[in-house]
């Protein structure tokens, strides 16, 4: 584990050295916990929402995220706008398929997102990515209820066998880098995946934690894109979920439950040195 340890301990100190300015088309029901989560970290969070504003803002832009969890015909326009100018400049974009599976409209936007702009990240649960992959999940509302289908190995409910082969099979489909949650995180591209085993079971019931979790990616890919290492955004992606975890097992300490939880894990994103991530990241290749 010590080398991605040192790895995301380099891309935090990359983030608040170099503040990248991370753009939002966010949920409406987590937008202010997305924002405080990006500035805590020490990146700049921007939610330009109007048409002519995003693609003004997607130009000036270090990354942008998409989240699909409050979806409007409008804002689906907003986002290709900004997605398309954020294609041409080659910047990082994370893309979150909220509720993919669940309804055929956010299925379908989600895969209009990943077949018209050049997506980075995917970050979804197995539910979301087998509706991707054009398989046979089952997503309730917003949550991934189980993801099976013959061949795939299922563990329950967003088991560590859904996760890491729906990483794997939507890595390899879709051509971008997959993080898929589980009781583990799986990221992967076409060749790898890599295991994330930070995190805290409360983190399951705090709304707006999967979002938050995505302004971390965009930031620690907009760092990683700066830098001439080549690394990518493979073990970028996976030291920013490292990097959230923990933050909150940190959290945790200081929590009573989800309620205290999510104000303790803005303290601790904001005080979580480059030192304590590297010592603390537990990522592995999977």
């Amino acid at each position: 584990m010590g080398h991605f340890g040192d790895r995301a301990a380099v891309l935090l100190g990359a983030v608040r050295e170099q503040r990248p300015l991370v753009h939002h088309l966010a949920n409406f029901v987590t937008m202010q916990a997305v924002a405080g989560a990006t500035r805590a970290l020490g990146a700049l969070p921007v939610m330009a929402m109007a048409g002519d504003d995003a693609e003004e803002v997607a130009a000036a832009a270090d990354a942008l995220v998409l989240n699909l969890g409050t979806p409007t015909p409008e804002r689906l326009e907003v986002m290709f706008a900004a997605g398309r100018v954020a294609t041409a400049r080659g910047i990082p974009i994370v893309l979150d398929p909220v509720g993919a599976g669940a309804t055929r409209y956010r299925t379908a936007a989600a895969g209009r997102l990943l077949d018209e702009l050049r997506v980075t990240v995917v970050r979804a649960n197995p539910g979301e990515a087998a509706a991707l992959l054009g398989r046979s999940g089952f997503v309730r509302g917003v949550e991934s209820v189980d993801a099976t289908e013959s061949g795939v190995e299922s563990a329950g409910p967003a088991g560590a066998g859904d996760a890491a082969a729906m990483a794997a099979a939507l890595a390899r489909g879709r051509g971008c880098i997959a993080a898929v949650s589980g009781a583990c995180d799986h990221v992967a591209d076409a060749d790898r995946i890599l295991v994330v085993e930070n995190g805290h079971p409360w983190l399951a019931a705090v709304p707006g934690a999967g979002c938050m979790v995505n302004g971390v990616i965009g930031a620690f890919c907009a760092a990683a894109h700066s830098m001439a290492d080549g690394a990518g955004p493979l073990p970028a992606a996976a030291a920013a979920l490292a990097c959230f975890g923990v933050a909150a097992e940190i959290a945790a300490g200081h929590a009573r439950g989800p309620g205290t939880l999510a104000p303790a894990l803005l303290d601790a994103l904001y005080n979580l040195t480059p030192e304590q991530l590297r010592q603390a990241a537990r990522i592995r290749e999977g």
